[in-house]
């Protein structure tokens, strides 16, 4: 089967980069300057798995391609790729239905193993799924709505990521660092604090008693674990 990612880049010498080593990797690709080029192949072609969207472009920005790319109902892999820094961008692109970001000045090797991680994640059905389900809880990807016992529970964008980490997850014992690599981005460089400061908040919103958790149980000197 073939494996196809759309490269929205501007700069001529960063797209061409990028696709002469997904090419190397086995991807097929098609490359784009303009947003608005990028979106009207997506709108009239449904063969791509994953794209790759720059940020700062002539026309729109990556963001608004982003947005457009989830409200024409594709559930592509979507990595951000910019050269902004702050939070708050990242927290734009996950927000807009972004899946991954990562950050300029960057390395060939980690994106082109970003793009092999989502394209798993896509061909063992995480995001082909509209829902995920475990015991109470409902987690719609597209709404990134949660559900218990058919009540919402209002998150937080980092509280869906983490739980939607969680639930893809499930029964699976998973290391702090790597939650923060997901949830945050590889180019996150804080505190590991910050996850067990978030789960602490997630807990408070799902567990029936925080205080004596029973679906997020805590690996001690490790992690976390969703008991499914």
């Amino acid at each position: 089967m073939n494996k196809k990612v759309l490269i929205l880049e501007d700069e001529d010498n960063i797209r061409s980069f990028v696709v002469i080593n997904l090419k190397r990797a086995g991807y097929e690709t098609v490359e784009f300057a303009l947003g608005e080029d990028a979106v009207t192949y997506v709108r009239t072609h449904n063969d791509v798995d994953v794209a790759i969207l720059d940020v700062m472009l002539p026309d729109i920005d990556g963001f608004e391609v982003c947005r457009r790319i989830r409200g024409s109902g594709s559930r592509m892999g979507i990595i951000m790729l910019t050269a902004l820094s702050q939070e708050n961008d990242k927290i734009n692109g996950f927000m807009t239905g972004a899946d991954d970001y990562v950050g300029k000045p960057f390395s060939v090797v980690e994106l082109v193993a970003r793009v092999d991680a989502l394209y798993r994640r896509l061909t063992q059905g995480s995001f082909n799924a509209d829902v995920i389900t475990s015991g109470p809880f409902s987690l719609n990807l597209r709404s990134r709505e949660l559900m218990k016992n058919g009540q919402r529970i209002d998150l937080t964008q980092v509280e869906y990521l983490l739980m939607k980490n969680f639930l893809e997850n499930r029964g699976r014992a998973l290391a702090r660092d790597e939650i923060m690599n997901e949830v945050w981005g590889r180019d996150y460089h804080g505190d590991l604090k910050v996850v067990d400061v978030n789960i602490r908040r997630l807990r408070l919103k799902i567990e029936d008693d925080a205080a004596a958790p029973k679906y997020i149980a805590t690996i001690w000197g490790f992690g976390y674990k969703w008991e499914a």
